[in-house]
């Protein structure tokens, strides 16, 4: 059995390709090394794959490599690659987002109109929610994204669900809810603690920190991934998180005791399209994909830091 992973050298792709070698299926991998953080990073993610069996890399852009040629004998899509960042997506940077997460998803699905796809599974995103006072957030709840990118996967997700139902593309959308861990982009609010830790630099915290989130440890993320290619359910929309909710600064106390450190905190005003809360209902998860996260916040940021510390932090010295 074929998979295709999409956006492979990132911090999901690059775990869920490895998940999928170690249960012997053969991956093509591509990748289109978007500047958004450094190069180095992302081929030191996938170094360990390169020298798989079984695992296949392409350096290429999806809107222009020949899509239905490269899936012409794969069995399952995972579609990860995307332009990430809430805050990078304001202003003229909005075409890069446009390109990247609409218009490459359409081509790859249209790719897939009429192949042998059993199925095709779509990296969405909290931010699809927007702000909301009505938590936990179900996936049938209302969707007023409040950020350029937001609205970009929301677009993503529509184009999946028409695809299934007017050409029978065996989609499904999984909305992840911050999803951390080893390999975190270093943009991301727990990497950039982390290195700011180590440097003895400060925190930049946006807003009073007292906003919550619900953190997704990424073995738990990549277990809804072959969760969603195992189920015969297509054409549905699962929420991804980690089954809790807590604020920033309690994560940023779990980690002070995780690195046996105190981090160094400036709050400075919140950024436009920063959502307040995020709170995941995973019950139809639960039911229909047997979804079931097990790793806890303070279990999940010691393997980051170690990560870091062992793995990542020489980029910093």
């Amino acid at each position: 059995m074929k998979c295709l992973v999409t956006g492979v050298a990132g911090f999901i792709g690059s775990h869920l390709a490895e998940r999928l070698i170690d249960l012997d299926y053969e991956v093509i991998g591509i990748d289109s090394f978007l500047d958004y953080y450094p190069r180095e990073i992302k081929e030191g993610n996938i170094a360990n794959l390169l020298s798989k069996k079984g695992f296949t890399f392409i350096e290429g852009d999806l809107l222009q490599v020949n899509l239905r040629d490269m899936i012409r004998d794969v069995d399952y899509i995972f579609h990860e690659a995307a332009q990430a960042g809430v805050r990078a997506s304001w202003g003229q940077d909005f075409s890069i987002y446009v390109n990247c997460n609409i218009l490459a998803t359409q081509r790859l699905l249209e790719a897939a109109k009429g192949s042998n796809v059993k199925r095709f599974i779509y990296a969405s995103s909290s931010s699809v929610y927007g702000d909301t006072d009505t938590l936990p957030m179900k996936e049938d709840s209302i969707l007023k994204p409040i950020s350029p990118y937001g609205v970009t996967k929301l677009a993503a997700e529509n184009l999946c669900y028409l695809y299934f139902k007017e050409f029978g593309v065996p989609t499904i959308s999984l909305r992840y809810f911050t999803v951390y861990g080893e390999r975190q982009r270093p943009d991301m609010a727990f990497h950039r603690f982390i290195k700011a830790t180590f440097n003895n630099e400060e925190c930049i915290i946006y807003g009073d920190g007292n906003q919550t989130r619900d953190f997704t440890y990424i073995k738990c993320a990549i277990q809804a991934n072959i969760s969603a290619m195992e189920s015969p359910v297509v054409g549905e929309v699962f929420n991804i998180g980690g089954g809790s909710q807590i604020t920033l600064n309690g994560a940023i106390e779990i980690l002070e005791r995780v690195m046996g450190k105190k981090v160094r905190l400036r709050y400075i005003e919140s950024q436009k399209g920063d959502v307040r809360h995020t709170y995941a209902d995973t019950q139809k998860a639960r039911e229909l994909l047997k979804y079931r996260p097990e790793s806890n916040l303070e279990e999940g940021l010691l393997k980051e830091v170690e990560w870091i510390k062992g793995s990542f932090y020489p980029l910093y010295a």
